[in-house]
């Protein structure tokens, strides 16, 4: 393949190819699926694919209607694969647990019509931990997905499927979600872009609709524009959400026409407030700080000042009084589960996070929204000074793969399974828009870490701006190619 190969396009660029039919939706899903045969098997990230000849009539139908002078919209013959965590009609949606391994939903998702509707084409799934709990992708349904960069590491999760896709060039963009870091950290382990919104930006779905504010669907891509221009196709007020809201940013107004020209703004004398590891409150593997402070160091080139503040609340009492209390009352959708009898289908992660929300009163509860309503006024406090609060986007290096997750850092024992991510719970807890933003390369084996930029509620296109100023001044995601790519 040359340099242009249709897989190498950015998302806007084939929008644009595709729309003016300068290549055809076929010519792109032969491509594609030929691109995910030769590299998919290494790293396992795309499950539950289709068959072939399904996918290519699909594509056929979709020239069709582009030669008849219809256009579904800006991924119109974009092949997709969709999180795991999304239901897929007739496509069989796991939630990567032995308890769903054979469901085939007879209906889609509410973001995954919005994709179809953008014209995608749904090519399968894309791996992700048991019912999304961790930061690591592996589950007994389909194995461990691999890091892009380095196969034998972890690629993060619980996007981890999503975020290797799009490093690898199998799809052009992708859906992700996001409690704790699950668009953040595997964006950064795989140099891309992952975006967590403002709560009711994206629609929740799922069984609560009124009051899960920590759980957000957002997008992924390998530059800024391709990830605003899925974020329009994501959000948008529907009446089966109530906690969503109206598009006063105009996200869904950006096309690959002039999405250039709606990021770009002047950022000059933006200010950043860096907490780095919280003032020591978290461990940090040697080498995340060193190679994110050397990249914030050069956001005066495109006039960015950055400031090292120390914590604005406790950290302690934010991770036991705030983090694990609603984390636990989340948890009980596990309920269903081990009420159905699949307790022993369950991965030992899954069954204490149940366990664990047995325990918990829901005065424990309450008294966890009030302290959460307290973090965010001090926190608001913080971006009357700031525009912008950073820190990196996990307190590790992509590990080995056959760990399924770290019991120490620098010598400080992880007590949770999760305790090990503390980095990225104050966003989730503040509704902010946040995102993961390739910061380099670092630790013992050169792999990626990324630096989470976290705006106030509300402020996602404003933050897609300052991503697009990064991306311009830091191009790390066109720099660093993976290997596995060397052929093409």
């Amino acid at each position: 393949m040359g340099t242009n190969c249709i897989v190498e396009m950015e998302g806007y660029r084939l929008s644009q190819e595709i729309i003016n039919k300068k290549v055809s939706c076929v010519e792109v899903m032969k491509e594609y699926l030929g691109h995910i045969e030769i590299v998919n098997p290494t790293v396992n990230a795309i499950v539950s694919m289709p068959e072939k000849d399904t996918l290519i009539e699909q594509a056929k139908e979709k020239d069709r209607l582009i030669n008849g002078g219809g256009v579904s919209g800006w991924m119109h013959g974009f092949p997709s694969a969709i999180k795991d965590l999304l239901e897929t009609k007739g496509i069989r949606t796991t939630f990567g647990s032995l308890a769903l391994k054979d469901f085939i939903p007879q209906n889609d998702n509410e973001l995954v019509k919005r994709i179809k509707n953008a014209g995608a084409i749904i090519i399968g799934k894309t791996n992700t931990p048991e019912f999304g709990f961790g930061s690591q992708t592996y589950n007994e349904v389909f194995g461990v997905t691999g890091n892009p960069f380095n196969p034998e590491k972890t690629c993060g999760g619980s996007s981890g499927g999503a975020a290797c896709s799009i490093a690898l060039l199998m799809q052009p963009v992708a859906d992700g979600s996001d409690y704790m870091g699950s668009l953040r950290n595997p964006a950064g382990w795989c140099n891309v872009y992952g975006f967590r919104p403002s709560v009711g930006v994206v629609p929740n779905t799922g069984f609560d609709l009124f009051s899960n504010t920590m759980g957000i669907c957002g997008p992924m891509a390998r530059n800024v524009p391709d990830l605003a221009l899925l974020l329009g196709t994501l959000s948008g007020m529907t009446s089966f959400a109530p906690l969503s809201r109206d598009d006063k940013a105009n996200i869904k107004s950006l096309t690959p026409g002039n999405v250039f020209d709606k990021l770009k703004t002047d950022i000059n004398g933006a200010k950043v407030a860096w907490l780095g590891d919280w003032d020591g409150h978290l461990a940090m593997e040697n080498g995340v700080l060193e190679t994110t402070e050397k990249t914030l160091s050069g956001f005066p080139s495109f006039g960015v000042s950055v400031e090292k503040i120390k914590p604005f609340y406790d950290p302690a009492e934010f991770w036991e009084k705030i983090w694990l209390p609603i984390r636990r009352y989340s948890a009980c959708s596990v309920k269903r589960y081990i009420d159905g009898g699949h307790r022993d289908k369950l991965k030992p992660e899954s069954i204490w996070e149940y366990d664990e929300s047995t325990k918990t009163s829901a005065q424990d509860v309450y008294d966890a929204f009030v302290r959460r309503s307290s973090f965010y006024m001090a926190m608001m406090k913080v971006f009357d000074e700031y525009d912008y609060i950073a820190v990196p986007s996990a307190q590790v290096f992509p590990f080995d793969k056959t760990i399924r997750w770290p019991k120490e850092i620098d010598g400080r024992e992880m007590k949770t399974y999760h305790n090990w991510m503390e980095v990225a719970t104050h966003w989730t807890m503040g509704a902010n828009a946040v995102i993961s933003v390739p910061a380099g390369f670092g630790g013992k084996n050169n792999l990626p870490i990324g630096i989470q930029i976290a705006a106030k509620p509300g402020c996602d296109f404003e933050l897609l701006q300052f991503a697009m100023a990064y991306e311009e001044a830091n191009d790390f995601a066109l720099k660093h190619r993976p290997a596995l790519l060397g052929a093409i």
